[in-house]
Formats: structure tokens, C-alpha cells, sequence
């Protein structure tokens, strides 16, 4: 199991991205650690707000496009690439290690599209994947470690679980979110797969 001192500073970083500087940002891990001992009580709190209190914009029919991790939480949604980035910078700036996941799923139009989650360094279980893309009729995804649950299986024919962790969200990740002025366009430019080499 890795240790906290052994952790490459990356995954402890703020970026423009990760934005845990931002005044709203660090206000609200703040409250999120309030009281809490823990840094597995610490984390599932960061989890568990962004899971349950940022909507992901396609379940609720959203319209603008969001980035940083100060943008969702302005505007109170965004897919799953930025609610990751919100959930990095909460746990962040509460002095926990965090990276970014990513799989490849089937989407709609019979093609594929990567699906982004979180990964969290807790004492007890070393590295933890969490996925905060909200829970709907069929997806329940939950913070049971050492138990991984995450939003979706990779069981169709050309599905795939990367099982990385990276400490910097995917620049093409980042480019469709920052490159798309509406979240029907944005669906449009969704990258499928992590490019390799």
C-alpha cells in the first residue's frame, strides 16, 4: 500500500482546472470538512455532494457548459468530466490526494464516448476510484470501500475500463469542455477513447 509522503504532488495540485484556490471552491470544502476527523469522513462528504447536490447537466436537461471546478459549482451542474474536476478540487484543497479515471462506454448513437470519474487516497485503503456522476433509476454509485462502485460496467463488446490515475484531467477532455458553447454541442464532441503512444 502506497503511503501519503510517497504521492507525486500532482495529485495534490491546483490548476486552472482544479481550481480549489477559488474563493466558493475552498469556502465549500471547508464546510464539507467541518467537524469531520477523518480523512475517509472528509472524503465521502466532498463525495457525496457532488454526487447528490451537482446535477449532471444531461439528466437535468442543462444548457451551458462548464469546466473548472469553480464553474460547476456555480452553476450547480455539469457532465461527468467536470463534476470530476469539482470533486478534485474539494478534496484537494481539504489536503486529499485526488486523479482522474476514465472509461469508455457505448453511447446512444451506437458509437462510444469516455466517461470520467475520480480516484482518492485514503489511509485506510490506499488509492479508491469514486465516481460522483449522480445516481438516476439505474446507475448507483456509492462510497463503500474498500468496495468499488462505480456508475457504469464495462460490459459491452468494445467497452473499456482504463483503470488509470491520472494527476491532470485528459487535454481532449478539457478542449471539448472548453471548446463546446452549449451541452448538445459539447455531446457532439465527447472524445472515446484515452489516445495511446
Amino acid at each position: 500500500m502506497a503511503v501519503h509522503n510517497e504521492i507525486a504532488p500532482g495529485y495534490l495540485a491546483g490548476t486552472a482546472i482544479v481550481d480549489y484556490h477559488h474563493p466558493e471552491v475552498r469556502q465549500q470544502a471547508t464546510r464539507l470538512a467541518a467537524g469531520r476527523i477523518s480523512t475517509l469522513d472528509v472524503a465521502r462528504r466532498c463525495y457525496e455532494f457532488v454526487r447528490d447536490e451537482i446535477a449532471h447537466s444531461f439528466d437535468i436537461g442543462g444548457e451551458a457548459v462548464s469546466c473548472s471546478a469553480s464553474e460547476v459549482l456555480q452553476l450547480g451542474h455539469g457532465i461527468c468530466y467536470a463534476q470530476s474536476h469539482l470533486l478534485a478540487a474539494l478534496l484537494r484543497s481539504n489536503g486529499i490526494p485526488s486523479g482522474f479515471g476514465y472509461q469508455r462506454l457505448k453511447d446512444d448513437e451506437g458509437g462510444f464516448c469516455l466517461h470520467g470519474y475520480n480516484s482518492v487516497f485514503l489511509p485506510e485503503f490506499g488509492w479508491y476510484r469514486i465516481d460522483a456522476r449522480g445516481n438516476t433509476g439505474i446507475i448507483d454509485a456509492q462510497f463503500a470501500p474498500p468496495q468499488v462502485r462505480l456508475a457504469f460496467a464495462t460490459d459491452e463488446l468494445g467497452e473499456i475500463d482504463y483503470n488509470v490515475n491520472l494527476a491532470a484531467p485528459l487535454t481532449g477532455v478539457v478542449t471539448a469542455l472548453q471548446s463546446s458553447v452549449t451541452v448538445d454541442e459539447l455531446r457532439r464532441n465527447l472524445p472515446s477513447n484515452i489516445p495511446m503512444g
